[in-house]
């Protein structure tokens, strides 16, 4: 068995214009004096990580690694999941989206998308530049305007949608096979891919491509009432990065599962720093234990209550609290007799055997 590494923190949501959230350095420092292990970088601001550059240049891919070592840190994962949204944007969605890309392609969806595309072989080359093993994503939606079925499911439109998405995909996953990184998909309400039967509709069309795998994030999962635990029974094999994030889902009488357009503070389901909700981490940590998961456990802190740097701190602490140092010996190894064959079966009253 393998014991999960961790603490990582997902720098996304930390990153501002004000000091040490500004430059990596001295984010990296704030981590590392929060406990982390690992930082998982985001990959739409240059200022803080140049993905180009990273994708071009070993020299610069060592600058960055010399940066974090020099505070403990190693990268986990770097993210394009603003990039990964942009490879399928319904049309629905065309204005929403248009800010996760440069001026000069965010108006022209053609252009965009293969500008998104093209971001995530750079990402490719830049994962294997760094001697990374994973990388997290989004897959973006064609079908998820129509994920109520009312009016009823068109089965043509949805067997469509993805096929076009595993089209638009394969190619990105060929480089990610070619720098041999894994290719994570994050499953997530307003995803294609979102839950275990569009992930698995997904992998068959892509014929089950091997760099195609899932970044595992429960609340997510607690949300849609799915059985998180089971999730990892089923796909474990496909996990290969893990976000610890909390959640948890009140019954209302005034709203559900959908929220009723409402502030995350006013909805039944709403996400919370990790310990502050409902999931079972205890039971995630010795399931991913249990599976050999390789990779590491990285807070994604997202709360409508607790505040950030607060959340970040305590995060790192319960994530090292959580971490199962796997034994390398069975605790009854110590019992007598186990190795001697002949001891075995004259317990069982059988004759010597040959």
């Amino acid at each position: 068995m393998k014991t999960l590494q961790g603490p990582s923190l997902f720098l996304s949501q930390f990153i501002s214009d004000r000091p040490p959230f500004n430059q990596l350095d001295t984010l990296a420092a704030w981590a590392a004096g929060l406990g982390y292990k690992a930082v998982q970088l985001p990959t739409h601001l240059p200022h803080i990580f140049d993905l180009a550059k990273a994708a071009e240049s070993l020299d610069y891919c060592a600058q960055v690694r010399e940066t974090l070592g020099n505070m403990g840190l190693r990268i986990s994962e770097l993210s394009t999941h603003f990039q990964g949204q942009l490879v399928a944007v319904h049309p629905a969605y065309d204005q929403a989206f248009a800010g996760f890309a440069p001026e000069a392609v965010r108006h022209d969806p053609v252009a965009r998308q293969q500008w998104a595309v093209s971001t995530l072989k750079l990402a490719a080359r830049a994962s294997q530049n760094l001697n990374l093993t994973a990388h997290a994503t989004f897959s973006g939606s064609l079908a998820w305007p129509f994920f109520y079925p009312w009016p009823p499911h068109n089965p043509l439109l949805v067997e469509e949608a993805f096929n076009e998405l595993a089209s638009r995909w394969l190619p990105i996953l060929h480089s990610f096979d070619e720098a041999g990184v894994d290719l994570c998909f994050e499953l997530h309400p307003g995803e294609d891919l979102h839950d275990g039967v569009t992930f698995g509709r997904f992998l068959e069309l892509t014929d089950n491509h091997p760099r195609c795998h899932i970044l595992y994030d429960p609340s997510h999962m607690l949300l849609q009432h799915m059985d998180y635990l089971g999730f990892i029974d089923r796909w474990h094999s496909r996990i290969r990065a893990f976000h610890v994030k909390d959640a948890e889902f009140r019954p209302s009488a005034d709203s559900g599962v959908y929220g009723g357009y409402q502030p995350w503070i006013d909805r039944p389901g709403r996400f919370r720093s990790p310990g502050d909700g409902q999931i079972d981490f205890k039971a995630i940590f010795s399931k991913l234990a249990r599976y050999d998961y390789p990779g590491w456990a990285t807070l994604e802190w997202e709360c409508c209550l607790k505040e950030g740097e607060t959340g970040a701190r305590e995060g790192a602490e319960f994530i090292a609290e959580h971490i199962i140092h796997v034994s390398e010996q069975n605790f009854e190894d110590y019992a007598p007799g186990q190795h001697d064959r002949e001891a075995a079966r004259a317990m069982l009253g059988l004759p010597p055997g040959k």
